[in-house]
């Protein structure tokens, strides 16, 4: 069984070491022709980055008009949270205050004091939500204007940079030459090792 084994591991290396010279060249050759589509290079540098970002980013460097539009939707992303954390932050360090009375009130021991504080931190509480209501609604309405952008600003991505994708298919036919070569190279070595006794 040994001898099997080690005939075969040695019959597989002599034709493996003898025919990828050969064939090597060939099969590269053959797999695609090699003409360039407009943005070939995203497709080339792939390397697990987002292809259709990519692929658009290199549609934009010519085109003034999606350039534009594309700085135009950045600016408002990065204006919408300069907007968002400055009145995120005054709400937050009230909720933090009314969090910090609340448990500093029950450390006191009088119990008509204690009752009488909480009753206060509780209506200031309640006047800062009435307050503030109308503000959370405008930046939930910010927010969802923002997430509709970013949907819109996608479809349109996609949209645009379908058509490249197909010409960089169409540019980069696969033939099935290498493939067909290489599947008669494997059935030559099957029948080999098939009258190996």
């Amino acid at each position: 069984m040994k001898k099997i084994f080690f005939a075969s591991v040695f019959i597989l290396s002599i034709f493996s070491c003898g025919d990828t010279r050969q064939q090597n060249k060939p099969i590269v050759e053959n797999a695609i022709d090699n003409a360039e589509s407009s943005v070939s290079g995203s497709f080339e540098s792939y390397r697990g980055d987002n292809l259709i970002d990519k692929t658009y980013s290199e549609l934009i460097k010519n085109d003034k008009k999606l350039k534009a539009l594309d700085e135009k939707i950045f600016n408002s992303q990065q204006e919408s949270r300069k907007v968002i954390n400055a009145y995120e932050e005054i709400i937050s360090k009230s909720e933090s205050f009314y969090r910090e009375a609340e448990n500093a009130a029950k450390s006191i021991t009088d119990s008509l004091t204690k009752n009488q504080i909480e009753k206060d931190i509780q209506s200031s509480k309640d006047q800062y939500s009435l307050k503030i209501s109308g503000i959370n609604m405008l930046i939930t309405r910010i927010n969802q204007n923002n997430a509709d952008m970013n949907s819109l600003y996608t479809a349109f991505k996609i949209r645009k940079t379908l058509p490249e994708i197909e010409k960089y298919q169409k540019a980069h036919p696969l033939k099935t030459d290498s493939l067909d070569q290489f599947i008669n190279k494997q059935n030559q070595l099957l029948e080999e090792l098939k009258k190996l006794k």
